[in-house]
């Protein structure tokens, strides 16, 4: 089983990634590697901070918000 990587370290990755990107001095093929990398990272940061509005909101007893 694959172990679950820290909010906290995808967000700094994603971090890097978009200052690496806003240098604009790298091959094009490697921004668009490097954009790829940063849609799932997003999407993986995404996923756990929904999981944890819903652990707080069933520990408060409320219903999530729709957004």
């Amino acid at each position: 089983m694959a172990k679950k990587i820290k909010f906290e370290d995808n967000l700094s990755k994603l971090g890097n990634i978009v200052t690496e990107l806003e240098k604009g001095d790298i091959p094009l093929e490697k921004a668009v590697e490097l954009y790829g990398e940063g849609l799932k990272l997003s999407a993986e940061c995404r996923k756990q901070l929904d999981e944890a509005c819903l652990k707080i909101t069933e520990v408060n007893g409320t219903a999530p918000e729709n957004e």
